[in-house]
This record gives structure tokens, sequence and C-alpha cells, in this order.
């Protein structure tokens, strides 16, 4: 065979093997996206796996917070009950007015060392030693203020406090509407309040008029119901603005708040005073 006659088979056999590669069977949509379905599934579990880690920090975070609240609420409703119906504590109360005042101290000061100190409330156990200054502080203050007023209304105010705190909580968790992108507004209301309550303290004193306080008790309990949907809405992390699962000491600490003046303008609306005043 002539090297003519080699070069024409060899390149026969070329174009038969690239004849028969290009008439194969194509591989299937299987075979052919293996490697980016298994990418793909790589993706989805690694999500998966971090949004159920994100889930349950959320879920523990709100147990974390709900049970200080249960905690402090009950440290509350003792002192409160103690200053009601013990009439040894309320005297005592009653003929030792400087200890309102060292409460409100203490009450301002642990406000603002775990509002404005983030290192510090996040910080154990120091978080949790201001946290209960604070809330013995808040009691006292609260137990005080309860004294100068009927046992009915106490029990009463406590009852309906409690009602609609339970209502306000469930509602938050179930509504879609969210309040957080409403902070703008709940600010104005708050900064209102905070003028109005600054005049009233200068006016009535000279000149009371029960229904000027009664008005401002009423749009305070529902301003402090739209605070604690607000901190409550925070803390589920569902929403515009949540809070840090770091944060729950200062998550416990607002919606606390909320609770005790709503409390206290509940009992503003519906108590009967012994006293005028707190002297």
């Amino acid at each position: 065979m002539t090297q003519s006659e080699l070069t024409l088979s060899s390149k026969a056999e070329n174009d038969s093997a690239s004849v028969k590669g290009f008439l194969s069977t194509p591989p299937s949509y299987e075979e052919a996206t293996a490697d980016a379905t298994g990418k793909c599934n790589a993706d989805a579990e690694m999500f998966a796996e971090y949004g159920w880690d994100d889930y349950n920090i959320r879920r523990v975070f709100i147990r974390k917070v709900y049970s200080i609240l249960l905690i402090q609420l009950l440290a509350t409703v003792t002192i409160v009950a103690f200053c009601t119906f013990c009439e040894p504590v309320k005297d005592y109360v009653h003929s030792n007015p400087g200890w309102y005042w060292a409460s409100y101290a203490l009450f301002f000061a642990t406000y603002l060392i775990l509002s404005c100190c983030s290192t510090l409330r996040r910080k154990f156990p120091w978080n949790l030693i201001f946290l209960v200054i604070f809330t013995v502080s808040l009691s006292y203050m609260t137990g005080m203020l309860s004294s100068y007023y009927d046992t009915k209304s106490v029990v009463l105010a406590l009852g309906i406090s409690a009602a609609v705190c339970f209502l306000v909580t469930l509602f938050s968790f179930q509504t879609k509407f969210d309040i957080t992108s409403c902070h703008g507004v709940l600010f104005f209301l708050c900064m209102v309040m905070f003028i109005s309550g600054v005049v009233l303290a200068l006016v009535l004193p000279f000149n009371y008029v029960p229904w000027l306080d009664a008005t401002y008790a009423v749009l305070g309990a529902m301003l402090f119901i739209l605070m604690l949907m607000f901190d409550t809405q925070l803390i589920m992390g569902n929403k515009r603005y949540t809070m840090s699962p770091e944060e729950y000491v200062f998550a416990t600490l607002n919606i606390y708040i909320d609770i005790i003046y709503i409390f206290s303008f509940f009992l503003e609306i519906f108590g009967t005073k012994r006293h005028q005043s707190i002297t």
C-alpha cells in the first residue's frame, strides 16, 4: 500500500469517528444538569439549615424575654399587693416619702445605663444585676402609687391591664400589620405626651381639672398600648425592624415599662384616690 493510500485510509477513519461522535445519542437532562442540580441542592440545604437556626435563635430569644418579664411582673404584683393590702406597709410607705424619690433616682439611673450602654446591657451578670435594681425600684414606685388608691380600684386596674396586655400581645403576634414601620409617628406622640405632661405638672397644682387629668390618662394608656405592640413586634423578628437576639435585657426592659405605664394610666382612669397627692 502506497503512502497516499495510507493517508486516505487514515483520513477516512477519522471522518468516520467524527460522524459517529456527532450521531451518537446526546446526554440526558439529568446527566447534563447533575452537577448544577447537586450544587443547587447543596445551596438549598445550606439555606434551610441557616434559616432553621435563625428561627431557633429567635424562638429562644422570645422565650427568654417573656420568662424574665414574668418574674418582673410577679415581683411587681407582690410589692403592689403588700402596699395595698398590708396596713403596716401602707402606713410606712406613706410616712416615708423619701424612699419614693430614692426609688425614682435608682429607676432613672438604671434606665439610662441599660438604654445607653449597649456593651454593659449585653454583659452577664451586670445586665441582670442592673435589671433587678431597675425592677425593684419601679415596683416600689408602682406600689407606693397604688397605696394611695382604693383597694378595689387597684384590683380592677390590675385585671384590666392584664387582659389588655394579653390581647395586645396576642394581636401583635397574629396581625400582618407592621407597626414597626410607624416608629416616627410613635416618637412624635411620645414627645407630645411628654410636653403635655410637663404642662399639666405645672398647671394642675394651681387649678385642678379632673377631666383634663382623665383625658391625659386615656391618651397615655392608648399610646403605651401602641408602644407595647411596637416592642412586641420588634422581638418577633419578622417585621421591617427587628431587635437583635443579644438584646434580651433591653427587650424585656421596654415591654416591662409599657405594661407598668398601662397599669398606671388605667389606675388613674378607673381608680378612686384616697389622697390627692404623694406628700
